[in-house]
């Protein structure tokens, strides 16, 4: 008997990757991906460019159901033909950095926000980049009548060249990390759209979790999609107790959570999950990239990188990185820069630098786990994912820093794996999800003594001493 067959697209900052599974058991039967653009605003149009050539060569044939996972708060403007209006500005553009404060000032302050739609919004947010539209930009916010996130822009991509288009179309997840849809109420503050764009925007419908977008003339079922965290999490079928920390592009930190998150210090964002309940969530703009500047910065590779790292002391003699090379978004520092402490004589050699470097970028994140903490969720073990969790070094420092036990789930594209399963899931009519489980293969148990609360300690006082 022939299986039925779904697919899943994580369309990410730096490629379109497409995983086409059983949907019974989520085996992937085949796989394939395409290059985007490096940047931090892209024309939406080489995000249809690289999923067509991602789809070429038979990759969806016999594929029942397809739904999209996308990089989240990217904003895509469109004017009332439905045209691009200019470059989308993606989630790691911090130009919107003055706009989101002036936003979080004009309303009243961080509470107000959070009582409104559970985040405080920050550069990274779509609501602060449609403010700095109609600030900087006054005749292409004139132009956009319409504001659209990259998942909803290729979801509808992909029901345009099929005929099945009808409107543009979203879901919870990702609406929620827009700064305008409210994951407590369930529905878009006009009030705040008017405050950042100057006017009323048409934005899409935000789906039920396991209702359909559409389907394509060629018979497709294309479910609502949602952003990569969520997608992610929906692959991973978290546990109480259970964070993420994803080591891609950006850091993030994030669980399963039974209620909004409530944080008004901004640490944490009460973004809503694919299934109905909410995903909390810590997000660093640095990850695996700090890596990979520490082996260009050392004149090796990441695998070097690893081996200098691992032959260094717990702490490396006190030297200390602050690993914002690229701004950070958490804690809010978009014009920071990296920062070297505690350099030595004796300290200064490549393998402490090498593992400051992998100790700073995974503190970074263990500040995640302690505001998860703070806002009420509880915190027992990490699940590690992204490009950066193959590191030899991160895999054997990450418990020490983190302060839990870590587990490795084998290496798979898991936003990828999360849009195939909401697919199925919404080809399957709702109800339960489809049991597909992701195994935790590799355990990395919590050291003894108390390194790890010095390392944390020691990064904790020099950020402080560095940004007060």
């Amino acid at each position: 008997m022939p299986r039925t067959l779904v697919a899943g697209v994580d369309s990410s900052t730096q490629s379109c990757k497409i995983v086409v599974c059983d949907a019974d058991t989520g085996e992937v039967v085949r796989e394939s991906r395409a290059a985007h653009p490096d940047g931090t605003e892209v024309s939406a149009d080489h995000w249809w460019t690289a999923y067509e050539q991602a789809a070429s060569d038979g990759m969806l044939e016999g594929v029942s159901a397809l739904a999209v996972g996308g990089q989240q708060h990217g904003m895509v403007t469109l004017d009332g033909d439905d045209k691009l209006v200019r470059d989308a500005l993606l989630w790691n553009d911090v130009r919107s950095a003055e706009a989101a404060a002036d936003l979080v000032r004009e309303l009243g302050g961080p509470q107000a926000w959070v009582d409104r739609v559970d985040v405080v919004p920050l550069a990274a947010f779509t609501v602060a980049k449609v403010r700095w539209l109609a600030e900087h930009e006054p005749e292409h916010a004139a132009r956009t009548e319409r504001v659209v996130l990259p998942h909803d822009w290729l979801t509808g991509r992909i029901l345009q060249s099929g005929n099945g288009f009808e409107r543009w179309t979203t879901d919870r997840g990702d609406a929620s990390g827009t700064g305008y849809w409210s994951p407590v109420t369930g529905t878009y503050q006009d009030e705040l759209v008017r405050l950042a764009a100057g006017k009323a925007l048409d934005l899409p419908q935000v789906l039920a979790p396991d209702a359909a977008a559409g389907r394509t003339d060629s018979g497709i079922l294309v479910a609502p999609g949602t952003g990569d965290n969520m997608a992610a999490a929906l692959s991973l079928g978290l546990e109480a107790g259970d964070a993420v920390v994803s080591l891609g592009t950006s850091g993030t930190v994030y669980a399963a959570h039974e209620r909004p998150s409530g944080d008004p210090t901004g640490a944490v964002a009460g973004f809503a999950d694919a299934t109905g309940g909410h995903l909390p969530l810590m997000c660093t703009l640095n990850a695996a990239r700090v890596l990979s500047a520490a082996a260009a910065m050392l004149g090796t590779d990441l695998a070097g990188l690893d081996r200098l790292a691992l032959a260094a002391s717990p702490g490396a003699e006190g030297l200390v990185l602050l690993p914002y090379l690229d701004g950070e978004r958490t804690p809010n520092l978009p014009e920071a820069t990296g920062s070297l402490g505690g350099l030595t004589r004796s300290n200064a050699t490549p393998e402490n630098l090498a593992r400051a470097c992998v100790e700073g970028m995974l503190a970074n994140l263990a500040a995640g786990i302690t505001d998860l903490r703070a806002v009420g969720v509880p915190v027992e073990r990490a699940l590690l994912i992204g490009g950066a969790a193959a590191s030899a070094a991160v895999r054997a420092i990450a418990p020490m820093v983190l302060g839990v036990p870590v587990s490795v789930p084998d290496s798979a594209e898991y936003v990828a794996l999360g849009a195939a399963r909401q697919a199925a899931w919404v080809l399957s009519g709702g109800g339960d999800l489809p049991p597909w489980s992701v195994d935790a293969h590799t355990t990395i148990d919590l050291p003894s003594g108390d390194d790890g609360a010095r390392i944390r300690d020691r990064y904790d006082a020099f950020r402080h001493t560095v940004h007060g």
